[in-house]
């Protein structure tokens, strides 16, 4: 009778387990793992939620699960669990979807991930935009964003602030955000987003200005169809029909509607909106199969323990006569564990003390280097362009030597300041590696260009040895890798006098599309002796005193050299013999995009421009800095307008004709970035280059996304300046 309502017992708790599980688990672990890679599928997944076609981007997401599962990628389990929260938001299942993103709080508890940090925040921000939470909503987006630069992410996060100002009836700031996505450089939805800020400002027009609806919703009419964006295709059609019936366009505005009518009476929204909820609850089931057979198989475990604990009573009594005669043996030892605990636990508590007060301390080191390095840069541009322009002033001899001293001590502080603002960055965990399209012989043809200067005054030859086999474009993050290769070369040079540096690039495998580059800095230098290699990648480590004293610098450059190749999973490998030479070598892994062919163009060699008759308009707050950059442009015959913010930039645009702007970044009043959009509304081919001193939290993305075409950091060379103004202006010309 007792094992029959044990049974029962059993019965009634599976069924309840299975409720519960049939309500809060996740997806299927039936299906076989994937062979494509994670972002291959979250790939897949983001084109069908765009078409929003549920079904196929949740079984993408179920297939790129199995995949992180099975090789134990917590970052990439993170990174679907949101995937999934995302998607059952397009279902409005809320429910669903915060379970998803509390099973990531969870795993972000035990590991360092500030991306997946970032979304999930930005998840929470949703939250609190769909309860109409907005103050708060925005201050987890601000969250959000200082977590990550990740290009795609922002463009999302801009979205949402887009949509929050438009619920909020704030509709200037909402056409900025909706404007910027207009002209966004995203490489996974750009034209996702493009559709988005055309839709965003269609709707804040169809209140007040139908003409200004129409215009917008016709720009968003052909991204939606080339890309089946479904939704949009439907929101974009009624807002149309509506606008036109406003207008008295009754003809179109009938031709709107029966394009409403065609697209709500098609397959998709007739029987995939229910097909695609049923698939994805199918998906969600499918999943439980497994954990409900463990179920059952522990239940029945747990029956027969029962049965067999029966038979172990009279043994357990025997036990425990025996446990009472170690009992006062037991408690004395017990008091003894108490009064250790108690010890433990203080200490625990003074530590914990002790953890907080050094993580406050360390971003308060963080914020003060932040702070002096980004203030520094705006006087030391003072110094050095007055430098440059007076050197180029005929000086006497004794002056041209004062000159070129103060010369050196200006660039020296700025490579200190540089060194100490990336060090700065890296430990606040500020820099993740990008993936754009770019020409990597380009890349590091302008690094050795920039560094033949220096090869020169030491006497030393500075050459490349590329792999003409290889691909000629590449997907990666080009900037770091630069970074990385000037400080290597940059260093080189330094312990090189009278002898030779060979920059070696060469393809050592390629795995489908993934190529592994190989990359070496070679000189005949004066080497590093064993016993100091072990500590030279160490901060302000130089080998020693003397080297310092000699050579000058901060020690800083091989650390970052090991920190930016950590990003990219890869190492830096040294082979040095004192009095001989030094050999740096690293390898990273990159997208090859296409195979290299002949083109003369891969000979890259710096441009002259002629600048006589250019007309510039140099948008600047800084007294000094105005003198400064208005005659360096007229030491090159160009002509310059001065705005003293970016309101008197806007409107001097608006009026006069110029052939690029010198955009500063910091101002009073709007910043550079809004004052760039506001522009970009009125002249789309204006070149505008961003001069900037970036401090640690500007992001380089958010210059591009607002329409800036390219950055130079203040301060700068005279030489750089001149070339970055050229490219722009007359590369966009010839384009």
């Amino acid at each position: 009778m007792k094992s029959k309502r044990t049974k029962v017992a059993h019965k009634n708790l599976l069924v309840t387990i299975l409720s519960f599980l049939l309500f809060t688990y996740a997806h299927s672990q039936d299906s076989p793992v994937a062979l494509k890679d994670l972002d291959y599928h979250f790939s897949v997944a983001r084109k069908y939620q765009n078409q929003d076609n549920i079904e196929k981007a949740l079984q993408a997401i179920q297939k790129a699960t199995e995949y992180a599962e099975k090789n134990e990628d917590e970052k990439g389990l993170i990174d679907c669990f949101h995937h999934y929260a995302f998607l059952y938001l397009k279902l409005n299942n809320v429910d669903r979807s915060k379970f998803y993103w509390e099973r990531t709080k969870v795993l972000l508890k035990d590991i360092a991930y500030p991306y997946g940090s970032s979304e999930n925040k930005y998840l929470e921000a949703i939250y609190l935009y769909l309860d109409k939470n907005n103050f708060q909503a925005e201050e987890k987006l601000s969250e959000a964003k200082r977590l990550s630069n990740d290009r795609n992410l922002l463009n999302r996060i801009a979205l949402t602030q887009a949509n929050i100002n438009f619920q909020k009836t704030n509709f200037l700031k909402a056409s900025r955000y909706y404007n910027a996505l207009i002209v966004n450089s995203d490489i996974y939805e750009k034209d996702y987003f493009s559709t988005q800020g055309y839709l965003g400002l269609a709707k804040i027009n169809s209140l007040d200005n139908p003409e200004d609806c129409i215009k917008y919703c016709l720009e968003a009419l052909p991204l939606a169809r080339k890309n089946e964006f479904i939704k949009e295709l439907l929101e974009a059609n009624s807002l149309l029909s509506t606008a036109y019936e406003d207008i008295g366009d009754y003809n179109s505005s009938l031709r709107a509607n029966k394009d409403l009518i065609k697209i709500k009476d098609s397959l998709y929204a007739a029987i995939n909106v229910k097909a695609k909820e049923r698939t994805a609850n199918d998906i969600h089931i499918e999943g439980l199969e497994e954990d409900v057979k463990n179920l059952v198989k522990k239940n029945l475990e747990q029956e027969q323990s029962i049965t067999r604990s029966e038979s172990t009573n009279i043994v357990a009594f025997a036990i425990l006569v025996i446990i009472s005669l170690l009992a006062v043996s037991l408690y004395r030892n017990n008091q003894i564990k108490i009064k250790t605990n108690n010890l433990l636990q203080k200490t625990n508590t003074e530590l914990e003390i002790a953890k907080d007060k050094a993580v406050k301390a360390m971003e308060a080191k963080t914020n003060f280097l932040s702070t002096v390095s980004h203030e520094l840069r705006t006087p030391l541009y003072a110094v050095t362009g007055l430098t440059n322009l007076l050197l180029e002033e005929n000086p006497t001899q004794s002056q041209k030597d004062h000159l070129k001293s103060l010369k050196f001590s200006g660039d020296y502080l700025l490579n200190f300041i540089n060194d100490i603002l990336q060090v700065n960055k890296i430990d606040a965990q500020k820099l993740e590696t990008l993936q754009i399209e770019f020409n990597l012989r380009k890349t590091i043809r302008d690094v050795i260009d920039s560094l033949q200067q220096s090869a020169k005054s030491n006497n030393t030859s500075l050459t490349l040895a590329y792999d003409k086999n290889m691909s000629r474009t590449h997907l990666g993050d080009p900037i770091k890798i630069s970074q990385i290769l000037i400080n290597l070369i940059g260093n080189a040079i330094k312990f090189t006098k009278n002898g030779s540096v060979v920059v070696t690039v060469k393809e050592l495998k390629r795995i489908e599309d993934i190529c592994t580059i190989y990359f070496e800095v070679k000189d005949t230098g004066i080497g590093i002796s064993e016993e100091l290699q072990e500590n030279i990648f160490d901060s302000f480590e130089q080998g020693s005193i003397q080297i310092n004293r000699e050579y000058g610098g901060t020690g800083l450059g091989l650390t970052i050299v090991k920190n930016l190749l950590g990003l990219f999973g890869s190492d830096i490998n040294l082979e040095s013999k004192k009095g001989v030479g030094s050999a740096f070598s690293f390898e990273i892994k990159l997208v090859c995009k296409d195979q290299n062919t002949d083109n003369p163009d891969d000979d890259f060699s710096p441009r002259e421009f002629i600048f006589e008759g250019l007309h510039l308009l140099i948008v600047e707050d800084n007294k000094i800095n105005q003198v400064i950059t208005k005659k360096m442009l007229s030491k090159k015959g160009m002509t310059s307008d001065i705005a003293n913010n970016g309101t008197e930039g806007v409107e001097l645009t608006r009026i006069n004709n110029y052939d690029a702007i010198l955009m500063d970044i910091h101002m009073p009043g709007i910043s550079g970035v809004e004052a760039t959009i506001e522009i970009r509304k009125f002249n789309t081919e204006i070149p505008i280059i961003a001069l900037t001193a970036i401090s640690l939290d500007d992001s380089v993305e958010n210059f591009y996304a607002a329409g800036c075409d390219d950055i130079v950091t203040k301060p700068f060379k005279p030489e750089y300046f001149y070339q970055k103004i050229g490219e722009n202006i007359f590369n966009k010309k010839t384009t």
